[in-house]
């Protein structure tokens, strides 16, 4: 695989506009899973840069917050928040640019079949976090379910809904300028 610098430059950037929105979080009592913006920042990098680079960005931010950095929500990093209960939304992150960005680069501006593959990269990241976090709690998989995917959807789609928004503006533009 080999990328021109602009390709760098803008995985980068991406990699940092998730680093700089991922820690964002509200903690919610019913849940050991934050509200946070960081699937915002997901969904908005895959809207701009499709299934390749959007998810070689997503990547590199959860590797930068493997090896320490704050990236990860409430500004925590390291391999205990990786692998704690929250971890599988953390890695179902990948799975969600790989199917949302498959979209983005097959369907363009077919806004019905973008927001389709855009919710159905979000079930495979709630089913990821769904799983591990039934796992490392001892849930069954609808208790976790209830926990970690429920009270989530209604926001999760409004930040779909926004990032899809202004990520396909963006898009647009760098395609006029030659960027991507």
């Amino acid at each position: 695989m080999k990328f021109n610098v602009k390709q760098l430059t803008l995985v980068g950037l991406m990699a940092a506009v998730i680093c700089v929105l991922g820690p964002w979080a509200l903690n919610i009592p019913v849940s050991p899973v934050a509200i946070s913006l960081g699937t915002l920042a997901i969904y908005f990098v895959v809207s701009v840069l499709g299934m390749k680079l959007g998810t070689i960005s997503v990547i590199i931010y959860i590797l930068l917050g493997l090896a320490g950095l704050p990236v990860f929500t409430n500004f925590t990093g390291g391999p205990g928040k990786l692998f704690g209960p929250s971890g599988g939304y953390i890695i179902g992150y990948i799975f969600l640019a790989l199917i949302a960005g498959y979209f983005v680069d097959k369907f363009g501006m077919n806004l019905p079949v973008y927001f389709g593959g855009m919710v159905l990269g979000t079930a495979a990241l709630y089913f990821f976090g769904t799983v591990w976090m039934g796992y490392q709690m001892d849930l069954t998989f609808t208790q976790a379910l209830m926990a970690g995917v429920i009270p989530y959807i209604p926001g999760d789609l409004v930040k779909l809904v926004i990032a899809m928004a202004v990520g396909m503006q963006v898009r647009r533009r760098l395609i006029r300028a030659g960027l991507i």
